[in-house]
């Protein structure tokens, strides 16, 4: 499967310009710096053709399960109703939200053995760094 490489879980060890990206998509003071302290580890798995993303953390845990190319209802860590779709690029996982007339990316791939996420909300672009647990 193309999505294996994204399969484990991973532990964040680096995180830069979240706070911009979190103020961008309209995250609360309190919760950004409660976002800004968190390291969450994230554990990805599949199921045939469902994937799973679970994102654990000392603010929020949060769950999400898909099929590629299939629009999905998420609930954000920050309580964000989007309608989320997840592509597979070039070996990069896309996965667009939208709501309320927004949008953000968040594209996750492998480079060296680490998950590198970037997020970008118009002009907030962060780059958080995950290794394997």
């Amino acid at each position: 499967r193309m999505c294996d490489q994204f399969l484990g879980t991973w532990k964040l060890v680096s995180s830069e310009k979240f706070e911009d990206y979190m103020k961008e998509l309209g995250v609360g003071f309190a919760m950004r710096k409660l976002g800004s302290l968190a390291k969450p580890t994230v554990i990805i798995s599949a199921d045939e053709d469902m994937l799973t993303i679970k994102t654990e953390s000392p603010v929020k845990n949060t769950e999400i399960s898909f099929k590629l190319g299939q629009e999905f209802e998420e609930t954000t860590t920050d309580n964000r109703k989007t309608k989320s779709v997840v592509t597979l690029d070039n070996g990069s996982m896309i996965h667009v939200q939208k709501w309320d007339d927004k949008e953000t990316t968040i594209k996750r791939e492998v480079v060296d053995g680490k998950m590198v996420v970037e997020c970008t909300m118009k002009y907030a672009i962060c780059t958080r760094v995950y290794e394997r647990a």
